[in-house]
């Protein structure tokens, strides 16, 4: 083992020893167990991938820290995917909630909802494969973003790419 690789080895072994106390921390923050075995997940994956130059002064510090900023990063991200959803739920309210039950809507709204169903339909259809994909099992059969990448096989944040794109791609188009 080199130089370079002796404060990595530090650090995984104080994660591997750790773990147990990680996933009740981030828990604890994220009120889901599932979201903080998750993050210790990413954080294990973050550090194993790190290049340490030299020796790490507070191993346990710097483990926090890491964990830390990537629940931050987390947090942002559901909060941006909480934006977008409204978005896209006030782009497309006519088509997927209708109108009001007291209202009798025209003809002609009732053509250009069923239209424009059409063209969401459509719209969907022309996805990309995974993207596709992404989009049905979280916005239509209503799966969280961790159970949608484990029955993709893929990462959370890549759930979250593959749905922020078809989002940006059908509301565009859609508008």
């Amino acid at each position: 083992m080199s130089d370079t690789d002796a404060p990595k080895a530090v650090l995984l072994g104080l994660y591997a020893e750790k773990r147990a106390n990680l996933v009740r921390f981030f828990a604890a923050r994220l009120n889901s167990r599932a979201e903080a075995e998750d993050l210790v997940q990413d954080l294990y994956l973050r550090i194993s991938g790190m290049e340490i130059a030299g020796p790490i002064e507070s191993p346990a510090a710097l483990l926090h820290r890491i964990g830390s900023n990537l629940m931050l990063d987390r947090l942002r991200s559901q909060k941006r995917a909480g934006a977008r959803d409204t978005d896209w739920r006030d782009v497309n309210i006519t088509v997927l909630a209708g109108q009001d039950v007291a209202d009798q809507p025209a003809a002609d709204e009732v053509v250009d909802s069923r239209q424009r169903l059409r063209e969401l339909v459509e719209a969907v259809a022309e996805l990309p494969e995974k993207t596709r994909w992404a989009f049905t099992l979280h916005k239509l059969e209503g799966l969280g973003h961790a159970e949608t990448a484990r029955r993709m096989n893929i990462s959370v944040s890549t759930v979250e790419k593959h749905i922020s794109s078809a989002l940006t791609t059908l509301t565009r188009r859609l508008r």
